[in-house]
């Protein structure tokens, strides 16, 4: 995401008229703010959904407060959990990095633990946990678990093959779980990665959210083949008509070797964040990028600069992306855990993590990533030995 305001300079960042060091955790607090402050602006012929935003805006203010006290404790805490709660899923799309991951076998999360995570989360003051998997709805009695923590916004990723009529009377109640709807483009290039089908289904779907009052998004990845269609007005206005308030853009990142023709190219990526900026101001919407311009926040955000991600099994790791780990949250606290050596190396090295060929900074360093796992595990491996 690109603050309107913000001027960027490599190395720091500034606004006008006042320099800055660490600002970029101030920038990105202003960023969520303006994100909600964009929903609370479309919803306003809503009067339940507007009111649902202008009390989550305070709740977001109280989260932001408590993550800078425990910085000032000395741990420092993100304002975004990415949940990947399962490893299954009901659909097999191609270049998938859930897939990629190997997450198939795994020991997953009780529920019981990943209610207990969220309270975690919800003390140290992050406010916004992401829902995603595999298919996440898989476990739909993680929605149960959602209700307990009202003032965590859960945006669930999903493919919405199982977003029956049941399940969508059960987010009527739940405002702060948030559906976002995976497509790739219109009927052709969605059918061609997630099977024949699927786009009719989603359709249907978004009907029926738009139909119950729901706040609902859709999350796009865009790749070098379909960046023109999906940045395009006509698509974005053909799901805008269609009750869809808010957009992310995922750029796409390679799970595996020799995907690497879809990533964005550097001039698509610059040009990216020009479209969202212009549909922002022409739609009443919510719309991101990810990763997006990570520059003006001084580096990549992973790693708990920004946000962290917890694999099905625990492993804590700095990026769905980057499913490398020295941490599970299986048994240990959030709170010791975001203290990983792994993830401190990566926030202190932000900066170096600047790729610039579209996609994921991690993956770009993946080999450094995967040297600091060995560097790690032979030390220890040292310390056991002379004891």
């Amino acid at each position: 995401m690109k603050h309107r305001d913000t001027k960027v300079t490599k190395g720091s960042l500034t606004r006008p008229g006042k320099a800055r060091d660490s600002g970029y955790i101030d920038l990105f607090n202003r960023e969520i703010r303006d994100a909600f402050q964009d929903a609370l602006k479309a919803t306003l012929r809503h009067p339940s959904l507007a009111l649902f935003f202008t009390r989550t805006a305070v709740a977001q203010r109280r989260s932001a407060a408590r993550r800078l006290k425990w910085e000032k404790q000395g741990v420092h805490v993100p304002p975004l959990l990415i949940a990947s709660i399962t490893g299954k899923c009901n659909l097999k799309c191609r270049g998938c990095y859930a897939r990629g991951a190997r997450w198939a076998g795994v020991k997953e999360l009780t529920t019981a633990r990943w209610q207990e995570i969220f309270r975690e989360a919800q003390e140290l003051g992050i406010s916004l946990i992401m829902l995603a998997g595999g298919e996440p709805l898989t476990r739909p009695e993680i929605l149960d678990v959602t209700r307990r923590f009202p003032d965590v916004i859960f945006p669930l990723f999903t493919n919405g093959m199982l977003l029956d009529e049941a399940l969508v009377r059960r987010l009527k109640r739940l405002r702060h779980v948030i559906p976002v709807i995976s497509v790739e483009g219109f009927e052709l290039e969605t059918d061609a990665r997630r099977g024949s089908g699927v786009y009719d289904r989603v359709r249907d779907v978004i009907r029926r959210l738009e139909g119950r009052d729901i706040f609902f998004g859709v999350s796009l990845t865009v790749t070098r083949r379909n960046f023109p269609l999906l940045t395009g007005e006509g698509f974005f206005r053909e799901f805008h008509d269609a009750g869809c308030r808010l957009f992310i853009y995922v750029e796409y990142t390679p799970s595996e070797e020799g995907t690497e023709e879809l990533v964005i190219l550097p001039k698509q990526k610059v040009e990216l964040e020009a479209r969202i900026e212009n549909l922002r101001r022409q739609y009443r919407s919510v719309v991101v990028s990810f990763p997006g311009d990570e520059e003006q926040y001084g580096g990549c955000l992973a790693a708990g600069r920004g946000f962290i991600h917890v694999a099905p099994d625990g492993s804590l790791e700095p990026c769905p992306f980057a499913p490398y780990s020295d941490t599970s949250l299986r048994s240990m606290a959030l709170r010791d855990a975001l203290k990983s050596g792994l993830l401190e190396k990566i926030r202190a090295n932000h900066d170096k993590l600047s790729e610039t060929r579209g996609g994921c900074a991690l993956w770009e360093n993946r080999e450094w990533v995967r040297g600091l796992i060995e560097t790690r595990s032979t030390k220890s491996e040292c310390r056991n030995k002379s004891e």
